[in-house]
This record gives structure tokens, C-alpha cells and sequence, in this order.
């Protein structure tokens, strides 16, 4: 079977074909094209302009996907598309464009969470059995793990996603937003070398990082006004590097401490990272340290499936539609917010 999944819950417009050869068998992955809506530094995206670049983009983009997978219209067999989480302006210009393509080629719509579009395609690719997840991205930050064919979420971000965090400091540092905030930040980070004492907010498998985002802000400004500030530590000249050293050093720890906490509580010794934020190395270092001196292991796969694709989309639309998950054209809308464990995963045991 044959689907195409669409994906545009943020700056990111994902046309992905994916082809599930037999029960027992892994995916194909015909093709996975996305086109991202990059502003200027100290900019971020805002819902009416992200919606505009979704709907310049998606018919060529769905254009480019069929040509690269070899497939004909009559080969496919549903349209799957981001129902939500996300943001409203750009979710529903792809919803829009799915209910064109099911129109235009009569095809079975398949509404898709696109959390656990992540988890499967991190599933499908990693090969990890039944792993505590944590979905760490511009707008969410859970632990999660499976139980009773549900996406059980064990703990969250109480305000704002890490991901958002991330790319709120990479607007007060004025950094490009080219390939992507948290990417700079995080090159950055690897020049710094003085670790400074910020807000540690971990409540049980919760956590928060809007008062961590004040505090390293403050600290911005205060370097700005005086490029001589020094660590009252050490006497070290503090840098830009040092700063986004310190946030992701502390950032990554809570989320360490919240995976292992939740690891311990389910029983499992596997860890596997999604989301967009889940590329950074630093964290798969982390992660990785903790999960072995645990005798686990952690999984976690490279930017064309951590950040957000049309592949994921259709492979979880895909694994829906093998069990009988229907969209149907009246209910084929979109919602902002879309909790990881109101979908029912039919598919898995």
C-alpha cells in the first residue's frame, strides 16, 4: 500500500510517499521532500505568513514527490495529512490541501497526530522495540510511553516547549534562523566553556522553561551592555558561546533527569529521541550516557526524520489506514491542540 502524507503544523512544509510492502516488512520510503519558511534574525514565523509559504509550496512540492517516488495517482491509496498539533493558520492551509488532493483524485483522507507521527517513524526507522519516547520540539516537550494501545504522556512541559525556548534565545541573540535556530545554537554552544548558574525547574517528570529563558535573557542583556562581564567564578570573560553553552547544558540535564525518572517508573532500558530538538548531539550524548549507565540503550535518528516531515505523516497515516482509520471528508478538519494520547493505536499489541 501507497500513501502520501502532508505535514505543515509550523515553518516546516513536508510532502512525503511511503510504501508499506507487506505485513512483517519494513517501509519504503519512496520520497521525502520539505521546504521551510526561514525569517530574519531575530524574527520568528508568524501563522499568517508561515500559511502563505505552506500554500505556494505544497502543489509543487507534491509535484516534485510523485516524480521522485515513480508513482501514479492511481497507485496511491489515501491522502494522510497533519491534523494537529500546531499552529492554526498553516495547519489548515495543508488541510485545505489535502481535502483538494482527496477530491481531485478520489482518494481516502487519513488525519494524522503528529506526535505520533514522530514516534512511529522513529519506531519504524530506529528499530527500538517498546522505548520510553521523548518528544522534544519547537512546540512540545513529553515523556511518553506505550501502554494499552495509547501513548501514555508521564511527564511535560508546564509552559513553554524546550524547542520554543531554544528559538526565543536565538531571537534575543539575533542569530540566523537559517538552517534552523536551535542548530546555530547549538554550534555555538560548542566553543563555550564557562558554565553559569541558571533556574533548575524539574517537578517529578514535569518540567519548566520559561523562567530558565528569563534568566539566560537577562544574562544577554547584561553582556551586551558590558562585553567585559566575567564569571564571578572563575574571573572568565563570559562570551555569546558561553551563554548558549549554559542553556543547553541545563536545558538537556532536566530532560535527562525526567526520561530517567520515567525509564525507572515503567521499567523499560530503552530511550528513543524525536522531535526536531531531538538532532541536537549534545542531547543524544547526554541521553546516551545516562541510558547506558542504566544498561540501556537510546535510538535516535538524523534531521530527516527528527525534524518535522511528510514521511512521518504517511507512515503513520498509512499504519491507521491498514486498520480500517477513516477521515471522513466532513470531518477532515484541523485543531491546535491534539493531545499524543487521544489517537487509539490500533496497530500495536
Amino acid at each position: 500500500m501507497i500513501a502520501i502524507g502532508l505535514e505543515g503544523s509550523a515553518n516546516k512544509l513536508g510532502v512525503g510517499i511511503i510504501s508499506h510492502p507487506s505485513p512483517g516488512k519494513p517501509a519504503q520510503i519512496l520520497s521525502n521532500l520539505r521546504h521551510t519558511f526561514v525569517t530574519p534574525p531575530g524574527e520568528g514565523f508568524l501563522p499568517k505568513d508561515t500559511a502563505k509559504h505552506h500554500r505556494s509550496w505544497v502543489v509543487q512540492l507534491v509535484k516534485q514527490a510523485m516524480a521522485e517516488a515513480k508513482v501514479m495517482i492511481k497507485d496511491v491509496d489515501c491522502i494522510c495529512y497533519t491534523k494537529g498539533p500546531g499552529m492554526g493558520a498553516p495547519l489548515q492551509s495543508v488541510a485545505v490541501a489535502a481535502r483538494m488532493l482527496a477530491l481531485l483524485w478520489e482518494k481516502e483522507l487519513v488525519g494524522v497526530n503528529h506526535c505520533v507521527g514522530h514516534i512511529e517513524m522513529g519506531r519504524e526507522i530506529t528499530g527500538a522495540d517498546n522505548p520510553v519516547v521523548l518528544y522534544v520540539s519547537g512546540g512540545n516537550t513529553q515523556v511518553i510511553a506505550y501502554a494499552e494501545q495509547r501513548y501514555r504522556i508521564f511527564g511535560e512541559a508546564l509552559d513553554i516547549a524546550v524547542g520554543n525556548c531554544l528559538d526565543r534565545f536565538a531571537r534575543t541573540l539575533e542569530i540566523s534562523n537559517d538552517p534552523a535556530p536551535g542548530y546555530n545554537i547549538e554550534q555555538l554552544a560548542k566553543k563555550g566553556k564557562v558554565l553559569l548558574d541558571l533556574p533548575y525547574a524539574v517537578k517529578g517528570m514535569d518540567c519548566s522553561f520559561a523562567g530558565i529563558l528569563s534568566s539566560i535573557d537577562v544574562l544577554a542583556a547584561e553582556l551586551k551592555a558590558n562585553p567585559e562581564t566575567k564569571d564571578p567564578i572563575t574571573g572568565e570573560v563570559i562570551t555569546t558561546a558561553d551563554l548558549c553553552f549554559t542553556l543547553q547544558e541545563t536545558i538537556y540535564a532536566m530532560l535527562v533527569e525526567i526520561t530517567e525518572r520515567a525509564m525507572a517508573h515503567v521499567g523499560s532500558s530503552q530511550v528513543l529521541l524525536v522531535g526536531g530538538v531531538g538532532c541536537n548531539e549534545r542531547l543524544q550524548e547526554m541521553m546516551g550516557l545516562m541510558a547506558a549507565g542504566r544498561g540501556g540503550s537510546i535510538f535516535a535518528t538524523d534531521e530527516r526524520f527528527c525534524i518535522d516531515n511528510g514521511i512521518m505523516i504517511a507512515h503513520a497515516g498509512l499504519r491507521a489506514y491498514e486498520t480500517g482509520f477513516r477521515t471522513p471528508l466532513e470531518d477532515s478538519t484541523c485543531t491546535q491542540r491534539f493531545r499524543t494520547d487521544e489517537m487509539f493505536i490500533k496497530w500495536r499489541d
